[in-house]
């Protein structure tokens, strides 16, 4: 039968190898970062648990008896069942009508971006959503059951019954608290310092470290295109392409970067050495995976990204919401100070041999520095509490960070002052502008005294 199948699908253009061939590492990434930001993932696991957990007690007859307190006859039992499934409905609802609210504000007053990285994944949001489906559905089979069910499983029913209670009095809580601002960016910043740790592990060093690159690299002897969709690179795998390119005696330079979007017929690798046409292309775009938007696991620049969009769509004059842009400035601070601690990649991956395998161009200081300072700057100089607080977020970095990574902070510093003499036209405004300031406004560090 199986033979006979895959005969009919080879008369479709459909070939055995395709059908048999393991899963690629970018389509095993794309499917788990898609699992990761959908939220109906938590309702269909809970659903095959608790078909798992009523099939396997009621086929076994595992029955403990009634929990302490929760012995109910018949007609108890169907009552309870009415109220656990009366009430698991109008929890679902409610959830799901405060996600949709937090996608619209976030939408219309913070960045859209947030959407898939901090609500879509929030883990309490889905573990709620999870228990009332569980409740739900376990009520709707001991009601079916109601004579012939474990009573074990009547008790438990109940205490679903309780517990989604407690749940929702706290989903309430959580998800007014979600749509701060302040909780946001601060989420955000969280899930940026891991990526940074994971991206860029190594301290910096207190002396510069000669970078190992090749002199007289030769021009790629031939190029690999991009023959899927346009799409976003969301994620590489490092180690698969340096073994590629071992294998092949070749250096495997990667075009695009982590976050950038790439078309169809863009150079996605550039291939040079004398093993540059043994290299299996077919394996080398495997390594790649793609996405419709940018994802933060592996884009050490997304959460900069996200917290500045936050800010500047704050000082917009549609909102006009400075204060908030302060808040997003507060997060941006450790980001930057922890980037400025990290030693940054210098593009070339060698082997255990100490030979160049892999081209792989990362984000470097100046581009942490100008996608932290330039639009909060260009948007927000007329605004005290900006200039305020870019100041005090300059001035605290310089002090902190290491002297190699001055220089850059210095100029951002120079261009503050000179769009603060461009944007006031009063001495004094300028003067008051000057003033750090980790409030925005009254929070200065120095007073000006007469």
């Amino acid at each position: 039968m199986v033979r006979r199948f895959l005969d009919r699908l080879a008369l479709f253009g459909v070939s055995q190898s395709k059908i048999i061939e393991p899963m690629s590492w970018s389509r095993r990434y794309t499917i788990k970062s898609y699992l990761l930001s959908a939220i109906w993932t938590a309702p269909v696991i809970a659903l095959a648990l608790e078909q798992v957990t009523f099939r396997f007690a009621y086929a076994n007859r595992l029955d403990f008896g009634f929990f302490p307190g929760f012995a109910l006859d018949r007609e108890g039992t169907v009552a309870l069942a009415d109220y656990v499934i009366a009430s698991s409905i109008a929890f679902i609802v409610f959830t799901f009508s405060s996600l949709i609210v937090a996608i619209q504000v976030a939408s219309g007053q913070l960045s859209p971006r947030i959407i898939a990285t901090a609500l879509l994944r929030d883990r309490v949001m889905r573990g709620s959503v999870a228990l009332f489906v569980y409740a739900l559905l376990l009520a709707i089979a001991v009601k079916g059951r109601v004579d012939t069910v474990p009573r074990s499983l009547v008790s438990l029913t109940a205490v679903l019954g309780l517990l989604s209670v407690l749940v929702f009095m706290f989903l309430i809580d959580y998800a007014a608290r979600l749509l701060r601002p302040v909780s946001i960016v601060w989420r955000i910043a969280r899930q940026g310092l891991k990526v940074i740790d994971d991206v860029y592990p190594d301290p910096v060093s207190p002396t510069p470290v000669t970078a190992r690159v090749v002199e007289g690299l030769p021009p790629p002897e031939r190029t690999i295109l991009h023959r899927g969709n346009s799409a976003i690179v969301i994620a590489v795998n490092l180690k698969a392409l340096v073994a590629e390119a071992k294998r092949a005696d070749a250096v495997v330079e990667l075009a695009p970067l982590v976050g950038d979007f790439v078309a169809r017929g863009d150079h996605l690798f550039r291939l040079r050495g004398r093993g540059a046409a043994a290299a299996n292309d077919r394996l080398l775009c495997a390594q790649v995976a793609f996405g419709r938007e940018r994802t933060i696991e592996q884009d050490s620049t997304f959460a900069f990204r996200i917290i500045v969009d936050i800010a500047i769509k704050a000082l917009s004059a549609a909102i006009n919401d400075p204060t908030t842009a302060v808040l997003a400035l507060d997060q941006l601070q450790p980001l930057l100070c922890a980037v400025a601690g990290r030693e940054l990649h210098d593009d070339r991956i060698f082997d255990a041999e100490g030979r160049l395998r892999v081209i792989f161009r990362t984000p470097n200081w100046t581009d942490f520095v100008q996608l932290t300072f330039s639009e909060v700057r260009l948007y927000g100089v007329g605004n005290v509490q900006i200039a305020r607080r870019l100041r005090t977020m300059l001035e605290n970095a310089i002090r902190s960070v290491p002297e190699m990574r001055i220089p850059e902070l210095r100029e951002e510093l120079a261009l503050l002052d000179r769009a603060v003499e461009a944007s006031y036209a009063f001495p004094e405004d300028v003067a008051r502008a000057r003033i750090p300031d980790s409030l925005g406004l009254g929070g200065a560090s120095h007073r000006v005294t007469r």
